[in-house]
């Protein structure tokens, strides 16, 4: 039995090489399309059983196992996000119709309408999901080589002493305590949104952040210092779970439009984020003489590379090798003085 009728549509029937047999619509009420749609698929299951030629997976296929595989990742979300964006541009596609040139064109429009930055991270998502259909699930043996645009180094943004004063006499009063905390630890602004009592021991002048938390997966211990502290006196009794809350809750998001009007009162570039209190902190730290080993532990960062970039801030210690050659400029310049013959 190859053909078969349901209602107005054809369906198919068949054993394959393997001798399974398979059912299935064909799509169509013309039985001449449904011969030939029958003969593609015997055609294709022995090639697929007899040859070993991989069977056509679809994008759609790759980005949904990738989001059930991925769950785990802190960028999930994120990565539901840009798939979303990049469906109208993919989703219609096979594995193997995902070229280079489809990619170069979705990488233009991206960055034609926001930024190559953020075209890179679209990018990336879509070679990593490549990459694991080729290498790990072997869907297919070839893809196409992703580029992503060179991104200019942009210097460290961080304030003077004097400027953050400024600002913080601008922010409403739970920003204001929530900065100042960022300030004196160097928390990323997830951790200080949603610290929590239990994780705060005044007495010991130290507070944590369990691994789910951290964005390196790992423990982090933050020793409190006194301007710290003080804060968190003063949010006492505020409320009995959360450190910071505003209106009962915890401030998911703190680059809001009290934010971006404080940082314009302070008389400071619109450019700076929130994400910049942790680099003023570092910037601090190492212009007071705190060892780049040490900041790297204080701010849990995970690559030295990453400590690097502040580096520049501490000179001092260069500052006598400066000294080794001293006035080798003047004496090389000195004019020879004349003799006098009486």
């Amino acid at each position: 039995m190859g053909l078969y009728q349901r209602g107005d549509v054809w369906w198919i029937s068949f054993v394959t090489p393997h001798g399974v047999r398979l059912r299935e619509s064909s799509g169509t009420s013309d039985k001449t399309l449904a011969h030939e749609y029958l003969d593609r698929q015997k055609v294709k299951y022995w090639e697929q059983q007899r040859l070993g030629v991989k069977p056509q997976r679809s994008w759609q296929e790759a980005a949904v196992r990738w989001i059930k595989e991925t769950c785990h990742k802190r960028s999930h979300e994120k990565d539901i996000a840009q798939l979303r964006w990049l469906d109208p541009y993919l989703g219609h596609l096979m594995l193997h119709q995902v070229t280079r040139e489809v990619v170069e064109k979705i990488a233009e429009r991206k960055a034609k309408a926001s930024s190559s930055s953020t075209a890179n991270r679209h990018l990336a998502l879509i070679r990593s999901i490549l990459r694991r259909a080729k290498d790990e699930w072997e869907w297919v043996d070839h893809i196409p080589k992703v580029r992503l645009y060179r991104e200019p180094k942009q210097r460290i943004r961080f304030l003077s002493h004097e400027e953050a004063r400024r600002l913080l006499s601008e922010l409403p009063e739970h920003l204001c305590d929530m900065a100042q905390i960022a300030l004196s630890t160097g928390l990323r602004q997830r951790n200080v949104s949603y610290l929590r009592w239990d994780q705060v021991d005044m007495s010991r002048r130290v507070a944590w952040i369990h691994p789910d938390q951290a964005k390196s997966g790992r423990a982090i211990g933050v020793p409190l210092n006194e301007d710290a502290l003080t804060v968190l006196r003063r949010r006492l009794g505020q409320d009995l779970e959360y450190v910071f809350t505003y209106m009962g809750k915890p401030v998911d998001r703190c680059s809001t439009h009290a934010w971006k009007r404080a940082i314009e009162r302070a008389g400071i570039e619109s450019t700076f984020r929130w994400h910049d209190l942790r680099h003023t902190w570092a910037s601090w730290h190492v212009q007071s003489g705190t060892p780049l080993q040490e900041l790297m532990e204080l701010g849990s960062w995970s690559s030295y590379d990453m400590v690097l970039r502040y580096a520049h801030l501490a000179a001092d210690h260069l500052r006598g090798a400066a000294s080794r050659i001293e006035g080798t400029i003047q004496s090389q310049t000195k004019k020879p003085q004349l003799l006098r013959f009486g």
